[in-house]
């Protein structure tokens, strides 16, 4: 029998519905999400992130409660910012901004957008490579600049780590869903196992504790503090791009019902709770066994459970990064409306490849997440106001759509204005630094992820009061 609804026939065509409302007949239930979810915040970066905390000075009281608070927050965000408007909408989260800001302001965002995407996907190639160069004894060590590339033999095995996860991604949403569906629970089971084999390596012959770890490294590497409050803004926020930002428009406008938006709780508590304690645990095992500060994904993983923890670094680094890239390539198709995604994903995943070629980047996790937070969460603030606030002030929404305008300016002011501040704020001490020709002790820097919803305010104030003044001359 022949197919007579159009919106099917482009459902089975594989089309991405980038520029139109998903068709109910596209929709997904709720188990699409979860396991999403679970996949993509039970992966790479938590084999980086949770080590990064006790070497930051973390108590392991601070972390427990600070992170438990931390998720909740970030629950609720992913469930009541973005998931009533992805499934009113159902619009990416770049087309919904061509129709506010117009073609011409949306371009900067959507090229900034992409490109830090690429670079957080491209940490996660480091980390899936980091765990295939153990078995041939090439390993990776975290240079002092940013430009610094690895060993020939490391970076071979990015590049081949990232066209595999580039391929994936490039298959669509549907491919992305599933990879992280058939992963998660084993994923899941297999950090609980490193964090109790580390937790008994730790008790074992004379007692380790997680005090002692940390002053091990601070001994060695400097002194430094993470406090209960910090853990929970990091906690709540290092996802800030995702749920204020509203990345995630991307993701539930193929929601079927509005209970797939407590999907993230199952990556948030399994994968941002559970998950980094036990990477933390790893390398406080580490640190006893071998005196070793080193945050090496595939080494931690291979001397607390071998080859399963080997295998599963590679599979975890996957899973962050073929959903990263694929919202990167969504940002890139954005700027060139004609473009085909599975083009733009490719030119996404070599970019987030070559990313993943300078390793510094995936030791610099717990300020570049702030930071691509405080970058792209504002944008969130326009889409909100724009969806519930703007008629009710006497304002028209989709301004540039409904007035067939390439460019509204008060988005990019709204927008740019406050990630300014914020970004000479995260990068002050450098800044003057570099201006003053020395190390100023004295000066020092805001950490990113304080940052977030300050600019986030800032942002929907100045869009509500640059558009009243822009529609007023109008």
């Amino acid at each position: 029998m022949s197919n007579d609804n159009p919106a099917e026939q482009v459902a089975q065509a594989g089309d991405e519905f980038e520029r139109q409302p998903v068709p109910a007949s596209a929709l997904k239930g709720p188990g699409k999400f979860w396991g999403m979810y679970a996949g993509e915040h039970t992966a790479g970066t938590e084999f980086m992130i949770g080590p990064l905390f006790l070497a930051a000075g973390a108590s392991i009281q601070d972390l427990i409660l600070g992170l438990l608070l931390g998720n909740i927050l970030a629950t609720l965000s992913w469930r009541f910012l973005v998931t009533p408007i992805a499934m009113s909408k159902r619009y990416t989260l770049y087309y919904q901004l061509e129709r506010i800001a117009g073609g011409g302001a949306v371009k900067l965002y959507n090229f900034v957008n992409g490109l830090l995407f690429c670079f957080l996907a491209g940490a996660m190639v480091t980390v899936s490579a980091s765990a295939v160069g153990v078995p041939f004894d090439v390993t990776f060590e975290v240079p002092e600049n940013w430009y610094e590339l690895s060993s020939p033999a490391f970076t071979a095995i990015v590049l081949a780590v990232g066209a595999v996860i580039a391929a994936i991604a490039c298959r669509g949403y549907e491919m992305v869903a599933r990879v992280a569906n058939i992963a998660a629970p084993w994923m899941i089971i297999v950090f609980c196992a490193c964090g109790l084999v580390s937790y008994a390596q730790m008790g074992a012959g004379t007692p380790f504790t997680w005090d002692d770890a940390v002053k091990f490294v601070q001994e060695k590497d400097g002194a430094d503090d993470f406090g209960f409050w910090k853990i929970v803004i990091f906690g709540w926020l290092c996802n800030g791009a995702m749920h204020f930002g509203m990345a995630d428009l991307s993701i539930f406008r193929f929601a079927r019902d509005k209970s797939s938006g407590w999907a993230p709780a199952i990556g948030m508590f399994l994968g941002h709770y559970v998950a980094w304690i036990c990477a933390a645990l790893l390398l406080a095992a580490q640190i006893k066994l071998h005196q070793d500060t080193s945050a090496n994904p595939g080494m931690l993983a291979w001397r607390s459970i071998g080859w399963t923890g080997i295998v599963c670094v590679i599979i975890a680094g996957w899973t962050t990064a073929n959903p990263t890239i694929y919202r990167a390539g969504l940002a890139f198709q954005g700027m060139f409306p004609g473009s085909k995604r599975v083009a733009m994903t490719l030119v996404a995943g070599i970019i987030a490849t070559i990313a993943g070629a300078f390793p510094t980047l995936s030791g610099k996790l717990l300020g570049f997440v702030g930071t691509y937070g405080t970058v792209l969460g504002p944008m969130g603030a326009v889409i909100f106001v724009d969806f519930w606030l703007m008629k009710k002030l006497g304002l028209r929404d989709e301004y540039a759509h409904s007035t067939r305008s390439a460019f509204n300016p008060a988005v990019l002011l709204a927008w740019l204005l406050p990630v300014l501040v914020g970004l000479y704020l995260i990068f002050r001490k450098p800044i003057h630094e570099l201006i003053a020709g020395q190390e100023l002790p004295e000066v020092e820097s805001v950490f990113a992820a304080y940052l977030v919803i300050p600019c986030w305010i800032a942002c929907g104030v100045l869009y509500i009061i640059l558009s009243k003044l822009i529609q007023k001359n109008a």
